[in-house]
């Protein structure tokens, strides 16, 4: 039987490092001492009976697991209203108590809310495929591990034969020939799964064969030996020997690409490849169309099947990645580029070192957490590095009803606290649910990043992290924006409780770190800013002797030359580049990962924080607190769509971003009366309400950029959550409550009898094309949406 475990030392294991006790570290074992149990089988049965309809899973084991440790007794009846009906203060009130209840019961004991934060299907074959090729698939996963993975892969293949990019998504090269690749890997046979595998590789052959995977999948089907390396456009580690100045240095690069770029660099660089088993020789004759020798591996590196392609490569690109493969590539390879291709090797290896030992070798995604671990056992298959991986990847792997996952991140931990706590306190239920509150903040203080990373920040193109919130746990501790800024919120929040109910407050100096860390988003430059000083790398350390006085006068131009001051925040670092950047984009399943881009959702937080932490500390800072905000606010205004709305960049999709829009700059002073923005965007919002009441989008909106509601023109509590808070704090409730009032009948209406609301279609997404699962939103947004509704239309109502 599985359980989590939260805040898991592992048994003490020596290979697990941390720096506050492990808190939101959540980890699934198997306990063969437990008697299996009914419910989890009927769970699973039950979505396999429904995958092709439901493709989601809703986290039964975790809540199975949760309910019994912590019995929930409720007297409070469930509300259904009739058509008929006016939704009353006491109906409001009778639901969210409910959902308060079940959400106090689904919390762990160090404050935060666990849950799935899977969605993608290309994760899970990058750890298969490391672990075979090291050796180590069946030591690091058991046989339960293993019959999950399988149980997971078989759940989510799509009707026609292949799998998708993601859950919902549709069949996709990518996600086909690394599944079946998994699967194989895993012990499954060409006619396992009762005719699974063949619909499979049929569908594969189908279309074209692996020849056609986008270049990521050509990456890993090259570590495992069933595609030649001279089949992969060049990743040439070289790249990191650049002095900083160039627009294309990786060090300018979004975090999330530069950080999987630089492992890759250093697996091609080497031309890896791992043992030729006897089952790598079957599947190289399975994936392909052509016989394995007679494939013509140039023209297989620019090939991509179209059900792949969301981001062609352009005319410059293949030009640029011919002219790499054809010239210098066999330069590198040969005396005496040689000898420049291993100071290349050695340099990435020592980034790949500092942001495992920086991450407690987590690392910052699953990505470069597998690639990162393969390039330690290539460096040395005995290392010490190699042995502190093992025992993070059980970070990333999440049970449910529908198998074993691989997470997009270690988890979402800290992001749904924070959020959590916001939704709780819109309800004013604050004193009933102090317990859960005062948990809550204990998680939210543990999990503040209190130091910078070691070292001269500019070495390793990192960005100060002291006093910033990561987006799961600190031991991860990656800093982001709008984690940031919804970590101080919610610390702001509580502080204006009493301690007797929610527990000590932050102190100030560790709010004061947040402001700063925040506010050091805000002045970018193209040419280099880490750790509060601006520096302009023209050259390499070796030429910067020679050269001092143009590096001067390049400092000199910097704030007039270099600047983006256009008041927007990106995510994890300064927009370090140009957009014109994109072209190089070599992920043809992904769209803008190549800078990181300024965005409304870490934009509004920031205000959001800022304004918060200027009620409640007036005189810090205050003239640069107010410059952030205006600026900030502006920069909202000018990306609005013509159609009022904004588009959603992290969740699905336009009553996403609108809703931070307009959270935004009512914060900052707007109204709906001297912001023609705000009034666009509650127009907007209303044209899009469903004829009975609430909002529903589907994941094409982020995909295809063009609202799309769902399938049937169905309600989605999570949309609707978001609209009704974008809608309330513009005041809609003093022109026409009535659209309000339809919202909340559905938020109430769509209430499951334990308390919660449904889990519906996939609603997080990254990267414009794949989605990912915040599965937590289900029961936040619903209970945010309720408590504001309840306390400011409502209450001004009577």
């Amino acid at each position: 039987m599985w359980r989590l475990r939260i805040a898991d030392d592992g048994g003490g294991d020596p290979w697990l490092r941390t720096k506050n006790a492990h808190a939101g570290r959540q980890v699934w074992e198997f306990d063969a001492a437990a008697d299996p149990d009914p419910a989890v089988d009927a769970a699973r049965q039950g979505f396999a009976a429904r995958r092709h309809r439901l493709k989601h899973s809703a986290d039964l084991l975790m809540r199975n697991q949760f309910t019994k440790a912590n019995p929930l007794e409720s007297d409070l009846p469930a509300v259904k209203l009739e058509e008929h009906e006016d939704v009353t203060d006491e109906a409001v009130s009778t639901t969210l108590k409910r959902a308060i209840k079940r959400l106090s019961v689904l919390q762990a004991h160090d404050g935060h809310w666990p849950g799935d934060y899977g969605g993608p299907m290309f994760l899970m074959p990058g750890l298969i495929i490391t672990l075979y090729v090291c050796g180590a698939l069946n030591v690091v996963l058991s046989s339960k591990h293993q019959m999950e993975i399988r149980r997971y892969l078989y759940n989510h293949q799509n009707e026609d034969g292949g799998w998708g990019l993601h859950i919902e998504g549709p069949s996709t090269m990518f996600g086909s020939a690394l599944t079946y690749v998994s699967l194989r890997l895993l012990g499954e046979g060409t006619d396992s799964g009762d005719g699974a595998m063949e619909k499979g590789r049929n569908w594969i052959l189908d279309h074209g064969g692996a020849t056609f995977i986008p270049s990521w999948g050509k990456f890993w089907l090259s570590v495992l030996g069933v595609f030649d390396w001279s089949g992969n456009n060049p990743v040439p580690p070289e790249a990191w020997l650049l002095p900083y100045c160039p627009p294309f240095h990786p060090g300018r690069l979004w975090c999330h690409c530069r950080m999987v770029y630089l492992p890759m660099c250093y697996i091609y660089g080497k031309r890896f490849v791992g043992k030729i088993t006897p089952l790598v020789m079957d599947l190289r004759k399975e994936l392909h169309k052509e016989p394995y020798n007679e494939i013509n591996w140039d023209k297989a590196r620019n090939k991509c099947a179209k059900e792949d392609l969301y981001y062609p490569h352009p005319l410059f690109q293949d030009i640029l990645w011919a002219t790499l493969h054809k010239f210098v590539e066999p330069i590198m390879l040969r005396w005496p580029g040689s000898i420049l291709r291993e100071k290349a090797l050695a340099t990435a290896m020592q980034h790949i070192h500092y942001e495992d030992e920086n991450t407690q070798y987590i690392c910052i995604g699953p990505v470069n957490k597998v690639m990162n671990m393969l390039a330690c056992w290539i460096e040395e298959p005995n290392s010490e590095a190699f042995k502190l991986h093992i025992p993070r990847i059980y970070d990333y792997l999440w049970v449910a009803e529908d198998g074993m996952k691989m997470q997009g991140y270690n988890g979402s931990q800290l992001w749904d606290t924070a959020f959590t706590v916001q939704a709780i306190a819109a309800t004013n239920l604050i004193e009933e649910f102090g317990p859960t509150l005062k948990l809550a903040f204990d998680y939210i203080k543990n999990s503040q990043v209190l130091d910078d990373c070691p070292g001269d920040l500019n070495d390793w193109y990192r960005h100060i992290s002291k006093g910033a919130w990561p987006y799961s746990t600190a031991d991860h501790g990656w800093p982001i924006t709008d984690c940031t800024a919804e970590g101080l919120k919610a610390s702001l929040l509580l502080a204006k409780i009493s301690p007797h109910v929610v527990g000590e407050p932050l102190e100030a100096n560790r709010l004061f770190d947040a402001v700063n860390c925040l506010m050091s988003y805000m002045v970018c430059t193209f040419f280099g800013e880490y750790a509060g000083e601006l520096h302009i790398f023209v050259f390499s350390r070796v030429a910067e002797q020679v050269t001092g006085p143009i590096i001067t006068r390049v400092k000199a131009r910097r704030t007039q030359d270099y600047q983006n001051d256009n008041g927007g925040f990106a995510s994890y670092e300064l927009t370090r580049s140009y957009t014109w950047l994109e072209i190089i984009n070599p992920a043809e399943t992904f769209g803008d990962i190549v800078i990181d881009y300024p965005y409304v959702e870490c934009t509004s937080a920031a205000i959001q924080a800022l304004t918060s932490f200027r009620k409640l500390y007036p005189g810090h800072r205050r003239k640069e607190v107010d410059n952030c905000i205006s600026k900030a606010a502006n920069f909202i205004e000018t990306i609005q769509k013509t159609d009022g709305s904004w588009y959603g960049s992290w969740a699905v999709c336009f009553t996403y971003g609108t809703w931070f829009g307009v959270k935004g700059l009512i914060a900052a002073g707007r109204t709906f009366k001297n912001s023609s923005a705000i009034r666009k965007a509650c127009d907007f919002l209303l044209s899009k309400e469903l004829p009975s009441g609430g909002w529903g989008e589907s994941y094409l909106s982020s995909q295809d950029q063009v609202y799309t509601n769902l399938e049937g023109k169905r309600a989605h509590a999570v949309n609707t959550g978001w609209a009704m808070l974008a809608l309330i704090d513009a005041g809609q409730a003093a022109r026409d409550p009535a659209p309000l009032h339809r919202a909340a009948k559905v938020l109430i209406n769509l209430q499951s009898d334990d308390g919660e609301f449904p889990q519906q279609e996939i609603i997080g997404v990254f990267n414009k094309n794949c989605m990912i699962s915040n599965s937590q939103y289900r029961n936040i947004f619903p209970i945010w949406a309720l408590g504001e509704y309840r306390c400011r239309v409502l209450a001004a109502g009577n």
